[in-house]
Formats: C-alpha cells, sequence, structure tokens
C-alpha cells in the first residue's frame, strides 16, 4: 500500500511517496517520462549500487547510470563536474530528468547536478538511508562541500517526487541506520515531544514494527517547515530550526576530515553540544541535559568527539558556516524537549567552553 503526502510549495509542490517495495511505482513513472521523450539519467554511489543492484535493474532497464564514491568526499566539485559531463554526454536537454538513488550525498550531489546543469532540469529522489529519508531527500536543499566547510555552494531546487521505500532499508549497515536517528532525535527535539518519548521509551530499529510511521512523521514536521520557510529567510525560528546540532556538526566533520563521522553521529555530538549550550543560557536544566544523551547512547550515538579537536580550529570552523549573518553565530537552541528556538547572540566564550565538555582540546 502506497501513502503519500505533499510538500504545498505552490508550482514547486511536490508528492512524497511511502511504502514497502516501491520499484514498480518508480519504474512506471519512469516509463512514462521515457514515453515522453524525456532522456532518464540515474545517480547512485557504487556501495549502494552493489546493495541494492536488483531494485536498480527493477527501476528501468537501460537507464543510463553514473555512481560516485560512497561518502561525504563525493560531494566536491570534481564529482560535480564528472555529473556535468556525463548529462552532456547522455544528451540531456531542458526535459531531461536525474534521479538521485542513494543517501544524503547523493541526493546533495545529484540535486545540485540538476539544478545547474542547463540552468535547471527536473530531478527526483529515491533515499535508500534513514537520515536520507526522514530529511535530507525533503526540502529541496542541494550543494557540495568546499576545503573551507561544509554545504558551502549549494541551491534551493525542488524534486519532482520523492519516493520513501523502507524495504531499502534492510540492507543498510547498523552504523549508518543509528546516524540516521540522530536526524529522527532531532525532530522530536525541535518540536515533537510525544516522538521523544515514545524514543525514550523504545529505541527504534530497523525491524520496528512502527518504522515507517516514524519516517513518515519526520517528514511530515519537515514539510510543514519547509512550506513555511522554504528558503530560510525568517527572521528567527522557520527553516533555520532544522539545524539544531548543525553548526557544531559541520565544524566537526570539516576538522576531523570528511567520512571520519557519519554526518548523523557529528549531528549527534551536535545535538549533545546544543542542549549544553543550551543549559548555559539558562534554558534548559542538567535533567534535559542527560535526557538527550541518554536517548543518543541508546540508539548507539556518540555524544562527544572521539578524538580532541583544538578548540580555535573548531571555533574557526564555526566562522565560516553558511548560517554566520551579520558576523554572528546563529544557534538553534532548546527551551524545552520539543521546543526550540534561533539565538544569535551567544558568547564565544559559552561555545568554547561547550566543545570543551564534548571533548575538544585547548
Amino acid at each position: 500500500m502506497v501513502e503519500s503526502l505533499t510538500v504545498s510549495l505552490g508550482s514547486r509542490s511536490y508528492p512524497i511517496h511511502f511504502g514497502a517495495n516501491l520499484r514498480s511505482l518508480i519504474a512506471a513513472e519512469i516509463t512514462r517520462l521515457r514515453a515522453e521523450g524525456r532522456k532518464v539519467v540515474i545517480v547512485t554511489d557504487r556501495a549502494v549500487a552493489e546493495a541494492q543492484a536488483e531494485a536498480l535493474g527493477a527501476m528501468g532497464d537501460g537507464v543510463p547510470t553514473i555512481s560516485v564514491a560512497a561518502g561525504e568526499a563525493s560531494k566536491s566539485a570534481t564529482e560535480l563536474a564528472r555529473i556535468w559531463d556525463f548529462l552532456a554526454e547522455q544528451s540531456v536537454d531542458r526535459g531531461g530528468v536525474v534521479l538521485a538513488f542513494g543517501g544524503g550525498v547523493v541526493g546533495d550531489l545529484a540535486g545540485f547536478a540538476a539544478a545547474s546543469y542547463l540552468r535547471g532540469v527536473a530531478f527526483y529522489q529515491m533515499p535508500t538511508t534513514l537520515l536520507a529519508m526522514v530529511d535530507s531527500s525533503v526540502g529541496g536543499k542541494t550543494g557540495i562541500n568546499l576545503g573551507a566547510g561544509k554545504n558551502l555552494v549549494g541551491a534551493f531546487h525542488q524534486p519532482q517526487a520523492v519516493f520513501v521505500d523502507t524495504d531499502l532499508l534492510t540492507t543498510l549497515p547498523p552504523r549508518e541506520f543509528a546516524a540516521g536517528m540522530a536526524e529522527v532525535i532531532k525532530y522530536g527535539l525541535l518540536g515533537d515531544a510525544e516522538l521523544f518519548a515514545e524514543l525514550e521509551l523504545t529505541p527504534l530499529g530497523v525491524d520496528s514494527l512502527h518504522l515507517a510511521t516514524v519516517v513518515r512523521r519526520c517528514c511530515e514536521a519537515k514539510a510543514r517547515i519547509v512550506e513555511a520557510d522554504e528558503f530560510e529567510t525568517a527572521a528567527s525560528g522557520g527553516r533555520a530550526l532544522l539545524n539544531l546540532g548543525h553548526t557544531f556538526a559541520h565544524a566537526i566533520e570539516k576538522n576531523a576530515g570528511y567520512g571520519v563521522y557519519l554526518h548523523g553521529e557529528a549531528v549527534a555530538v551536535g545535538l549533545a553540544a546544543a542542549a549544553r549550550l543550551s543549559r548555559e543560557l539558562g534554558l534548559v536544566d542538567d535533567a534535559t541535559v542527560a535526557r538527550v544523551e541518554r536517548i543518543l547512547t541508546a540508539h548507539k550515538l556518540p555524544i562527544a568527539l572521539r578524538a580532541p579537536i583544538g578548540v580555535g580550529t573548531l571555533m574557526r570552523a564555526m566562522a565560516r558556516d553558511k548560517k554566520v549573518r551579520a558576523g554572528q553565530l546563529r544557534f538553534v537552541v532548546l527551551e524545552a524537549v520539543g521546543q526550540s528556538a534561533t539565538h544569535d547572540q551567544v558568547d564565544h566564550a559559552l561555545v568554547e567552553r561547550v566543545w570543551r565538555e564534548v571533548g575538544a582540546a585547548d
């Protein structure tokens, strides 16, 4: 059974389809597009292509496919240019379609290639990781990393549709599933205290009977936030709330080296840090910080750096974060479990103290 919800953005609105084994649905869509004379290509990564070879073949016989190396290092200008060249070699015109079949890296990279090739061609998302299903495949943020920082180059480019096939999670390595749970926990913290409490009571696993329900719940939350603030221009709150823990996380990823931490692992440390910063600001108490750290640990996620990184190095990375406004760092903080807010005026000394608490070195 297939269920759907709509991300309502006027002329850029699109459906998110949920179900088990959506191969026939995406295959029918590809057949329809090709019958209209539109060139369809698939972007995936090598690990997904191997693990999901049957699904990939079932989606469309003879669909040109390009694979990138698995991992954050592929979100680069080099790989972006390689995809552009592939699209040109395949004679993709302005009616062409790019299908992203993979995790967040593939979705971001393929989406930005689609956004920029011929000044924009259509693309579809078929996420294969929990993290991509609940977060990165929805909302239209696409981009690549630079040496200076994460996601510093990109575009808002909404997909035509997202296909969330939870059967694809059965081949996901446990570490990748845990990384996706960081984003699920984030949704509980920023606006769904009931979801957070449910996860506290019973940790979510790939075999949980209500996994699909939780995935849809997260997508619904993100869809409503994106609808209200598509381009992240709200003076406070809005789409920026989705960055809870991410200002810390991006600094970790940049300085540890892309791939040392999975994105969700860095986000988990970032959530622990955000909870501690919220406590430093007098917004939450010790018990709230303890709850955040317990739930992350219960889902096999880190709450501190695995190896020390210098505080100064981390602070400099934060200063180059794309969320900096008028020279001021912008943090998402907790006012309670299930209630969050943006905060622009944060004393750097407080941030440095938090970094040290989660394992940074002087």
